[in-house]
């Protein structure tokens, strides 16, 4: 899944957020999406701090997988 998140381009709220959702298999959507927006911000359009996220609903490994164990030691060594 792939989401899209801006500020501005609400000229009733200042600092309004906006954001869009597109499918797994959209990424070229997205991406024409969130440059759209940059060009409208290139032509003066308060829109600003354009993102695109992503987030794998099929992920294979759990989240903190990378942290260590509790009980590992690890030591840098010194000469």
């Amino acid at each position: 899944m792939f989401v899209v998140y801006w500020l501005g381009g609400n000229p009733y709220v200042e600092g309004a957020a906006g954001y869009k959702r597109f499918e797994a298999d959209a990424l070229a959507d997205a991406l024409r999406f969130a440059e759209d927006l940059r060009r409208r911000q290139s032509e003066g359009e308060d829109i600003g701090f354009v993102t695109l996220c992503s987030e794998n609903p099929h992920s294979v490994g759990k989240p903190g997988v990378a942290d260590p164990p509790a009980d590992y030691d690890w030591k840098k060594r010194r000469r």
